[in-house]
């Protein structure tokens, strides 16, 4: 028998305002990290093209002031449609929608005397538009971009200065929202920075001698920033609930050998490190090996202990998209991922992008995060990117998408049943919007339709697919009709 979620689950969806928004010159607002990526054909991508840009990259990327070919900087137009955007969400019957703030358009440079109130202006009327349909926004204060002035002039996190500009930005919006937003979260995936430096970082790859290490000097910059940010955020907005962000990597040993097992071991620890750190406070002892082992220092301040140990999380929020493969032996066909690739699982189906499902391993990773933390937990991204195409009577019936969904569903629920707390779900991303790391909208993963192509051109249109009638059951039921 099919069963309800507990009352008050959060259902909803989960975007990015650099893959949504659009408006890069609008309203004030300064270029972002992500306005800098380009759409790459698929015929000339490689493995390294969500991961690095070069200096020249960048240089080039400066100097092209229009759209070209940076479909971040157009989204889908959420600036201007977000009103229309919201309605839909509210006629699914959104409880929830995790959306980011941008910080280029709050401080256009980063470390402005002053912010930018028509990006604030901006925001507040996002929030407005929420509210009067009775949907909490969860906001995520750095996704996958910051102002470009701050990797120009700093080189991104590596900076320790950005510590400051970043806790200033977050009490600059939590003072501004304070009576609007009360679920917040610090830093998007953060553990990308280890696979995609420049993406989740602002790290250049030929400014850096040493990548790895930058990398570890970056992420404790963010590890500071983030602590103070949960400082900053119970100080001025008590009752409020934050929490951190993981891309969670559920890994499995090809076999049962002790050293696929070790090696499986060794990756899960590097996964959760980042929340071993965000929620017990302090870097893990095993961490201390590898950095040796890999030759790693970076430098640390008197105090950031007591920084780190006295302000954790209130919950774990994270991605879930596939599990991983790992072994020792030969290294046979590799499976692609949310910027992490595993050997091929012969047990799963991938979707078109290669990445392989896998519902059960979510029940079992909401399991091993619940067992080790004991906080409530948080599913924010979740979903399957497809090419979508309309039948003969003009609609989209993503079938595969809303059984992608349902057995996700299913298996969140089961980890209920095993005594998991979980405060709610929201899908990536209820509509169509620009991928993060091939800046492509031919992959999608929306329940709405926007008509547009890879390179920009359409009426930026939006309409319902299969799925969005679906979810609005889903929700309706509080999660019984699937």
């Amino acid at each position: 028998m099919n069963k309800e979620f507990p009352k008050g689950f959060l259902w909803g969806g989960a975007t990015a305002a650099n893959q949504l928004e659009g408006g890069f010159n609008l309203g004030g607002k300064g270029l972002s990290t992500a306005d800098m990526i380009p759409f790459i054909p698929k015929h000339e991508r490689t493995s390294d093209n969500a991961v690095h840009i070069t200096s020249q990259q960048f240089k080039d990327a400066l100097n092209e002031k229009d759209y070209g070919i940076y479909p971040k900087r157009w989204g889908v137009d959420f600036y201007h449609r977000y009103k229309e955007d919201i309605a839909l969400f509210a006629e699914m019957g959104f409880k929830v929608f995790r959306i980011s703030i941008s910080w280029a358009r709050i401080f256009p440079n980063g470390d402005d005397s002053t912010p930018n109130e028509e990006g604030l202006a901006f925001y507040d009327d996002v929030f407005n538009e929420l509210a009067k349909y009775n949907i909490e926004p969860l906001v995520t204060l750095s996704h996958y971009e910051m102002p470009v002035s701050l990797v120009e002039r700093f080189n991104g996190w590596t900076d320790r200065r950005l510590i400051d500009l970043f806790v200033h930005f977050a009490e600059t919006v939590f003072t501004r929202y304070k009576n609007k937003v009360k679920y917040w979260l610090t830093f998007n995936e953060i553990n990308a920075i280890a696979l995609a430096p420049y993406n989740a970082g602002g790290l250049i790859h030929d400014r850096h001698e040493n990548m790895q290490q930058a990398i570890y000097q970056a992420l404790h910059h963010q590890f500071v920033a983030s602590a103070l940010a949960v400082k900053a955020c119970r100080n001025i907005i008590p009752g409020a609930q934050i929490g951190c962000m993981l891309a969670r990597l559920e890994t499995y040993p090809e076999t049962c050998n002790p050293l696929d097992v070790l090696k499986t071991l060794k990756e899960e620890q590097l996964n959760f490190f980042y929340t071993d750190v965000q929620v017990r406070g302090k870097y893990p002892n095993y961490m201390q090996r590898f950095f040796k082992e890999n030759q790693i220092s970076f430098v640390t301040e008197p105090g950031d202990e007591e920084i780190l140990l006295e302000n954790t999380v209130d919950f774990i929020s994270f991605s879930y998209y596939m599990s991983l493969v790992e072994s020792t032996g030969p290294q046979g066909e590799r499976a692609s991922g949310n910027l992490f690739s595993g050997l091929k699982n012969p047990y799963l189906e991938s979707s078109e992008w290669g990445w392989q499902i896998d519902a059960i391993g979510l029940r079992i990773t909401l399991n091993k995060l619940y067992d080790r933390y004991q906080v409530p937990l948080f599913v924010v991204e979740n979903g399957l990117g497809a090419i979508d195409k309309f039948n003969d009577q003009g609609e989209i019936e993503d079938d595969y998408r809303i059984d992608y969904l349902r057995k996700h569903i299913i298996q969140m629920r089961e980890a209920i049943e095993d005594g998991v707390e979980l405060m709610g779900y929201t899908s990536w991303g209820p509509i169509d919007i620009i991928s993060v790391s091939t800046s492509e909208i031919s992959k999608r993963y929306g329940f709405i339709y926007v008509d547009i192509d890879d390179s920009g051109q359409g009426t930026f249109d939006r309409r319902k697919k299969k799925s969005f009638y679906w979810y609005k059951k889903v929700i309706e039921s509080n999660g019984k009709n699937l």
